[in-house]
């Protein structure tokens, strides 16, 4: 059974920092990419930040710079750590697997709420 298990989210201050840690299980983890996507209240799920099985990166303008993803594939997690973090960074952060388009999967998210 496929799992992508989301964690680390929660209320955090403006200029604070929050690491994200998703857990996979139930398919070939070091073979997918692995992306974060977020979703505010009345938008759309948006990339953010994503990894490949080469661990090449990319980044949303929205987080470049603040953003970093990683994945440890002996332990099949990958991590979201944001620095910086801003009211507009407000939003349920989902893990999401890919492989070539063929196989995709995704996580329940977790919430994300930056504010004083």
């Amino acid at each position: 059974q496929v799992q992508l298990v989301e964690s680390g989210g929660g209320l955090v201050q403006p200029g604070g920092s929050v690491r994200l840690s998703c857990a996979a299980s139930g398919f070939p983890f070091s073979t997918y990419t692995m992306s974060w996507y977020r979703q505010a209240p009345g938008k759309e799920r948006d990339l953010i930040a994503g990894i490949t099985t080469t661990d090449s990166t990319n980044y949303a303008d929205s987080v470049k710079g603040r953003v970093t993803i990683s994945r440890d594939n002996a332990k099949n997690m990958v991590d979201l750590q944001m620095n910086n973090l801003k009211p507009e960074d407000t939003a349920v952060y989902f893990c999401n697997a890919n492989k070539l388009g063929w196989y995709e999967y995704w996580g329940r998210g977790t919430q994300v709420t930056v504010s004083s």
